[in-house]
C-alpha cells in the first residue's frame, strides 16, 4: 500500500511517477524497498490518467450487503423528514410566543 501512497504523493506534488522518484519517496519514509515492486508499479501506472481514476466513484466490494448501498439514501430521507418536522415545530412555536406577548 505504501507504494501506491508514494505514487499518489508524487502525483499530487506534480512530480513524475518514475522509479527514481518513487524510490526516493519510499526511502524518505523509511520503507524497505523492493525494486521489482517499484518497477512493476511504475509500469502499471504508465498509461493511467491518475486524476481521471481518482475522480471515478468507488464501487462496493463484491459480496457487500445491499443495505450498505441503501443506507445513505435512507439516512438522507430521514434527515429530510426531520428537517420538515423541525420546520413544522418552528411555525407553531412562533405562534405560541406571539400569544404570550399579544
Amino acid at each position: 500500500m505504501e507504494y501506491i501512497y508514494a505514487a499518489l504523493v508524487l502525483h499530487e506534488a506534480g512530480a513524475d511517477v518514475t522509479e527514481e522518484n518513487l524510490t526516493a519517496v519510499l526511502d524518505a519514509a523509511g520503507v524497505d524497498i523492493e525494486e521489482t515492486r517499484v518497477t512493476a508499479l511504475v509500469a502499471a501506472l504508465e498509461d493511467v490518467d491518475i486524476d481521471e481514476t481518482l475522480a471515478q466513484p468507488v464501487a462496493a466490494p463484491a459480496g457487500a450487503p445491499a443495505e450498505a448501498e441503501a443506507a445513505p439514501v435512507e439516512a438522507e430521507e430521514e434527515e429530510a423528514e426531520a428537517e420538515e418536522e423541525d420546520e413544522d415545530e418552528e411555525d407553531t412555536t412562533g405562534e405560541g410566543l406571539g400569544q404570550l406577548f399579544g
